[in-house]
């Protein structure tokens, strides 16, 4: 029994977190609340611990006596690797800071994790293990209360790091863990952590009370279950003793409701959620304050305290319906930048940050960012750029197909599942002063998000426009102008994607209940903007009707890109039906490449 958390324990907690989550990775991935192919949760928190242990690894002076004063470590530079690059981009931003040993080795996990960061899970166990790390640097030793401390100071980085926090999610379950290991009241290591990962586990017996979306599928969290399973670990670490828990039991799943469920955030008046880092004078702010208070609802601005005629920087938060208004006051105040829009009606259908598993297309299994050399795990590895200058834009796809129609709309693409340090390698690779990412799925949002924030460090500006589809991203890149200001061009670009509805065709992996009925394995589902609106037995005709519902509601142009595996002749199928039932809608074809998905369909 370990009296206090050293430095060894922690890379050995790292090390039987990442063995665990290796054990569970198929029945979190399985926790998928949708029966589409493409639920890996439990996958990407692999890669992201995978991407912390060999930050660990890396550390140059791994010894428990380090001294207490040091910066994040250099790594050789005799080879180029992903985890080398890794353990670089944590000491280019590193600031010398008074730290134990415990709480740099706290910090290399924590920044590895970062970059290795993949999907909305990924993301929020990174923001976790940083408010471990920022809280437990400093202390000479962690006993319980220490402990107990840090995990409070988790739960509220994990809370910040979520625009629109969702209950029933993981950030339920790390917030009762810090509660369970507050109420313990002791010094005692080993009882405070089995008292938090008690608390974790039984927080997330109840995520589907929280969440329906849950409930419907019958599954818990699986963000939530990945905590669970790093929780359990670092008890063993701690006691020596292996908690024995059952992985949770099915809960029993309830009715689908006939209409898709009313969503459990955002405004009901506003359609948008826009966010902005604000470099600005306080006199600015205050008149901007009043612009946007005119303009919507739910507005948060907040910076540090600043001198009058000062400029400092703001974190701008507002509900609204006219996005470019927003931005144009945000402009007229100062200098906007980590500008992103989230449009409400995105968040329907009880989707929430972690809703039982990451909805990413593909599994991570290839990168490509256009020029540089290929090295471990796909990762290619630039140039270090000249003094950024001009713009760019940089859009993740899944298929060679997609790949070469996004890059002859002159974008840098990232091919597979990227964690946050293949985006912001493509980032920097194109050497640009500003830069818009085109993430092309709700979770690699969160990367984006993330990389963004690193990019500004290294002096590019990067605005993530919140596509969902790849269909989107192609929309968004038709009207880009670089001859317009690069604020007003990022408007655009959300614009044309936000009037862009996409849909997606592909088979059942599992029995479900959707809103459009029960699905059982095989079937065809046709989902509209993230839900299943259509259940089929063939193909075609399932396709046929997805067209159909979708039409229904206008359009002028569809765009269809096939996936590797559709049939031969489907394009023909689609494209005759559409002419026989809209004889005045323009019809476009192409060659996707996207795994999973035989179909994914435009429609502006």
């Amino acid at each position: 029994m370990l009296e206090t958390l050293d430095a060894a324990a922690v890379r050995r907690w790292c090390a039987g977190g990442l063995a665990a989550l290796k054990r569970h990775q198929a029945e979190i991935d399985e926790l998928n609340v949708y029966p589409v192919p493409d639920g890996d949760t439990g996958t990407n928190l692999v890669l992201t611990l995978t991407s912390a242990q060999q930050a660990l690894a890396l550390d140059l002076d791994n010894s428990p006596e380090a001294a207490p004063t040091s910066t994040q470590p250099t790594a050789q530079t005799a080879e180029q690797s992903t985890e080398q690059v890794t353990a670089r981009a944590g000491a280019q931003t590193a600031a010398p800071v008074r730290q134990s040993p415990h709480g740099r080795v706290l910090r290399l996990m924590a920044r590895g994790a970062l970059l290795g960061a993949r999907g909305n899970s990924g993301v929020i166990v990174s923001q976790i293990l940083r408010g471990l790390a920022d809280t437990l640097a400093a202390s000479t030793a962690v006993r319980g209360r220490d402990l107990a401390r840090a995990l409070e100071a988790a739960s509220t980085a994990a809370y910040a790091a979520v625009a629109v926090p969702v209950e029933g999610t993981v950030l339920t379950v790390v917030a009762a863990a810090a509660r369970g290991a507050v109420a313990v009241d002791s010094d005692d290591l080993g009882e405070v952590a089995r008292a938090a990962a008690d608390a974790a586990a039984d927080a997330l017996a109840r995520t589907p009370e929280q969440l329906p979306v849950l409930a419907r599928a019958g599954v818990v969290d699986a963000g939530g279950r990945g905590l669970c399973v790093l929780l359990d670990a670092l008890v063993e670490v701690i006691t020596g003793v292996a908690p024995h828990r059952r992985a949770p039991a099915p809960a029993p799943t309830v009715p689908a409701p006939p209409v898709t469920a009313v969503r459990e955030t955002g405004a009901e008046t506003y359609a948008y959620e826009v966010q902005f880092l604000l470099d600005a004078e306080p006199a600015e702010v205050e008149r901007m304050r009043g612009v946007l208070a005119g303009l919507g609802d739910s507005l948060v601005v907040v910076g540090d305290e600043a001198t009058p005629g000062t400029v400092t920087t703001w974190n701008v938060h507002v509900h609204v319906n006219d996005v470019g208004a927003t931005v144009e006051a945000g402009v007229a105040a100062g200098r906007p930048y980590h500008i992103t829009v989230v449009r409400f009606a995105d968040l329907s259908g009880d989707e929430g940050v972690e809703e039982g598993g990451d909805r990413s297309t593909g599994r991570g299994g290839e990168h490509s960012i256009g020029q540089g050399g290929d090295v471990a795990a796909g990762v290619a590895v630039p140039p270090e750029p000249s003094r950024p200058h001009g713009r760019a834009a940089v859009v993740v796809a899944h298929g060679a197909g997609l790949a070469e129609l996004l890059t002859a709309e002159g974008a840098t693409v990232v091919r597979g599942n990227p964690s946050t340090l293949d985006l912001l390698t493509a980032i920097r690779s194109t050497g640009a002063a500003k830069v818009v990412v085109l993430p092309n799925d709700p979770n690699t949002q969160a990367v984006a998000n993330v990389a963004a924030k690193e990019a500004y460090g290294h002096g590019v500006r990067v605005s993530v426009v919140p596509t969902r589809s790849p269909v989107q991203a192609l929309a968004a890149l038709a009207v880009r102008d670089p001859g317009r200001r690069f604020e007003d061009d990022v408007i655009a670009m959300a614009e044309a994607a936000g009037a862009c509805r996409y849909g997606e065709v592909c088979y059942a992996t599992r029995e479900a209940l959707t809103v459009a009925g029960r699905c059982q394995p095989g079937d065809v589902l046709a989902l509209v903007e993230g839900e299943v609106h259509l259940i089929g037995n063939e193909l075609v005709s399932t396709c046929a009707g997805l067209l159909d519902r979708m039409l229904g509601g206008g359009g002028e142009l569809v765009t269809l890109l096939l996936g590797a595996d559709a049939p031969a002749g489907l394009a023909d199928s689609v494209r005759a039906h559409v002419s026989r039932r809209w004889p005045f809608v323009e019809v476009h074809d192409y060659p996707g490449g996207q795994p999973f998905y035989p179909l994914l369909v435009g429609i502006e």
